[in-house]
């Protein structure tokens, strides 16, 4: 079996044109209609290596992984590395999700303990007030109605920390896709940086937004035309308009400022491009 060697490369991210002869998308990102489907061309390894693919539900989201394992990666190995990254997708959700009455996060919110009473809890509520602070209050966990509530930004984290068991076991080419939010790592299975199509709201009879990525994460909110999941934080009603995707390294951080970002409108686009890498996709 012919095996191709998969050199690294050192741009990270990059956008390229439609008509480019690369544009068949290997992810997408708010493709319109029923069938959408994370996972484009990506199918088979042109490198020979064994490509997996599997789906989660969990009470708060879905989840795709691809993963393309190491040519010396035993079978049995992969099974166990894709087994710990589920489980650390199930564990967080069991833990935070508001929609699980007996999580940390649906305690918090009856006022069943406090924020600082478990060391998980107190993580995830500095993370959101830390988006709080640098989205000037528009990414605000606290100002949803019925009490504290992370799902802006824990979907992202979710993905982050399933990333981090698939390092941890030696698989560094990999997609974790979570609706129309994702983070890759290495290269997709044809040996090339992986290649997303962020297709825009509202304007589907364009073409989409084709980014070229070997690490990083992509944060959206609205993307499949989902309307009223964002609050205004300081009218504490939803907002019925607006989309917004945020390119960046960690996509706990970029679903957080995209959520922000459709809530704010124009008055967040001075965040961006920030300090730390992120910036804006869309609007």
């Amino acid at each position: 079996m012919a095996i191709q060697q998969i050199m690294p490369r050192q741009r990270t991210s990059r956008a390229i044109t439609t008509n480019d002869r690369r544009t068949r998308a290997d992810l997408r990102l708010g493709f319109p209609g029923t069938g959408n489907r994370p996972f484009g061309t990506a199918a088979t390894a042109a490198t020979g290596r064994i490509v997996v693919r599997h789906a989660v539900q969990t009470s708060a989201a879905d989840f795709s992984l691809m993963l393309v394992a190491p040519e010396a990666m035993s079978r049995r190995a992969i099974s166990e590395a894709l087994a710990d990254a589920v489980a650390e997708l199930r564990a967080i959700d069991a833990t935070y999700s508001p929609m699980r009455r007996t999580s940390l996060v649906a305690r918090l919110r009856r006022g069943e303990v406090s924020p600082d009473a478990y060391a998980p809890l107190a993580d995830i509520v500095a993370r959101c007030d830390a988006m709080r602070a640098a989205t000037d209050g528009w990414f605000d966990a606290w100002a949803v109605p019925g009490g504290f509530d992370p799902s802006g930004l824990l979907k992202g984290w979710a993905v982050e920390r399933a990333g981090a068991r698939l390092r941890a076991a030696g698989i560094s080419d990999y997609a974790v896709v979570s609706e129309a939010d994702l983070a890759v790592r290495g290269h997709a299975p044809h040996g090339g940086p992986w290649r997303v199509a962020v297709h825009r709201p509202l304007a589907h009879t364009r073409s989409p937004m084709i980014l070229e990525m070997t690490e990083g994460a992509v944060g959206t909110s609205g993307l499949t035309g989902q309307r009223g999941h964002v609050v205004d934080p300081h009218t504490r009603e939803p907002v019925r308009q607006g989309a917004a995707a945020v390119l960046g390294p960690d996509l706990s951080v970029a679903d957080a400022y995209a959520t922000a970002l459709v809530a704010a409108g124009p008055a967040g686009l001075p965040w961006f491009p920030t300090a730390d890498g992120y910036r804006l996709l869309l609007p």
